[in-house]
């Protein structure tokens, strides 16, 4: 079996052949069925390359199946999807690890998540391709998220069409076409691929690197399409900053630039103040705290309220003040918007940064070179920072956005904690020793090259 449809048609089979039912599917309905199959064995199949341990879900409520037409896939059925998982379980080939519930006096819930057996991994290892590569992305599903808060959770809103959701999503479709007519890896030796993915499990904020993840989506807050807005979901952004340097576009380098002091820039333009020279973070305690004053002063700007207890993640270990003191020490040093912190801004900013990385993805994406997006950094071949081109671009979409003007920096080539030794001259031109070694330490990056190229 060649593809992942062969392999669906033929678990179909072998399903309707074990069950007992009194009536075959008509021919819509086995259509459904074989589609829900094959939607199964994806996810199976993308989560076998990401991690050993790594369960897939599904939603067993058939409310899903019929609310938030605009989110869900207008092809899976509730009765079809539900009859392909106890297929599958009929044949014995995936296990479920955790019933799904919902708590409806706390109002949680989790999904059902499930696990394949070996004989079906055994199965999908015979498709000769990765999925990343083998799977087309599907640019006609929903890019435009719009969230709302419900009893203090994130869910999927309803939306009207107007002309701004129009224009967002025909400009993401560009970017998104464009990221798909490259390829985007990382360029690590294969004994450290599974404890990166060990490492990110273990990461409450982040996901396991999962190549499949080729686009973006938009996603807004609080049932405004002025709040939030960020892209996100793109695989390349759960990469710690230390691997980044690695991440690779048409096996080529890249390099990876940022704006300086973005946040503030943003606040103090919006607000129509004056910044000034000084560090905006290194200004209030000193350039060795500048790291702990940042994380302060975007929760300051985020929050609602006065924050009268210090949130989770910063730590004032090394800072010689309280929490109450940093919180004065940020506000008399940036005096001039002393009035915007705690009110829930933070939002509001991202929608501003979020015009910036649109403006600077679209831009690349009509010369069809690809611009990976970090919230405020930006990922790209390495030529386009050696001439200049993706600093010149950061800098107009600030500009065109704020009348203002903002650095931009470069960001350090560094070694992660495998000490793996960097020479970005070698990845585009690479010398005859690299192509050895690349061949046995740097085999899992080489044969996705391999497969990218021979499907070109």
């Amino acid at each position: 079996m060649t593809n992942i449809s062969e392999v669906a048609k033929k678990l179909s089979e072998r399903i309707s052949n074990a069950e007992t039912r009194k009536r075959s599917r008509t021919v819509e309905e086995y259509q459904r069925f074989l589609y829900a199959i094959e939607y199964i064995l994806t996810d199976i199949w993308k989560a076998s390359y990401v991690h050993p341990e790594t369960e897939c879900s599904i939603h067993k409520h058939n409310n899903y199946y019929s609310s938030n037409t605009r989110y869900r896939d207008p092809n899976l059925t509730y009765r079809m999807t539900m009859n392909a998982f106890d297929g599958l379980q009929l044949l014995n080939l995936i296990v479920v690890t955790k019933d799904g519930y919902y708590d409806r006096t706390k109002m949680q819930g989790g999904l059902t998540r499930y696990r394949a057996r070996e004989e079906l991994l055994e199965i999908l290892n015979e498709i000769p391709e990765h999925p990343a590569i083998h799977l087309k992305p599907n640019l006609d599903a929903e890019t435009i998220l719009l969230r709302e808060k419900i009893d203090n959770k994130n869910v999927l809103a309803p939306y009207d069409e107007d002309a701004f959701t129009d224009k967002a999503r025909n400009n993401l479709k560009t970017i998104n076409q464009c990221f798909t007519r490259h390829w985007v890896d990382l360029r690590i030796l294969d004994k450290d691929v599974l404890a990166l993915q060990e490492r990110l499990f273990d990461d409450t904020e982040k996901q396991p690197v999962d190549l499949t993840k080729r686009t973006l989506v938009r996603i807004f807050s609080n049932k405004s399409f002025e709040e939030g807005g960020r892209f996100y979901r793109g695989w390349w952004q759960n990469v710690p900053s230390e691997y980044r340097p690695f991440i690779t576009i048409d096996s080529k380098a890249t390099s990876e630039h940022d704006y300086s002091q973005l946040n503030p820039n943003m606040i103090y333009s919006v607000y129509n103040k004056e910044l000034g020279s000084e560090d905006a973070y290194s200004r209030v305690a000193g350039e060795e705290h500048r790291d702990v004053v940042k994380q302060a002063f975007n929760a300051m700007f985020q929050s609602s309220t006065t924050l009268d207890r210090k949130p989770d993640g910063i730590e004032l270990d090394k800072i010689s003040m309280s929490w109450k003191e940093l919180k004065e020490a940020i506000l008399n040093a940036h005096k001039p918007i002393k009035d915007y912190f705690f009110r829930g801004l933070g939002n509001r900013l991202q929608f501003e940064d979020s015009i910036i990385a649109e403006s600077i993805m679209l831009h690349f994406a009509k010369m069809d070179a690809p611009a990976l997006p970090i919230h405020d950094s930006f990922i790209m071949h390495h030529g386009f920072s050696t001439y200049g081109e993706l600093e010149e671009a950061m800098r107009k979409a600030f500009h065109e956005r704020f009348h203002r003007d903002i650095g931009v920096s470069k960001e350090l080539v560094v070694k992660h904690k495998s000490n793996i030794p960097i020479d970005k001259d070698e990845l585009a031109t690479p010398s005859f020793e690299d192509i050895i070694n690349a061949e046995n330490d740097y085999s899992q990056w080489r044969d996705r090259d391999d497969m990218w190229m021979s499907r070109k």
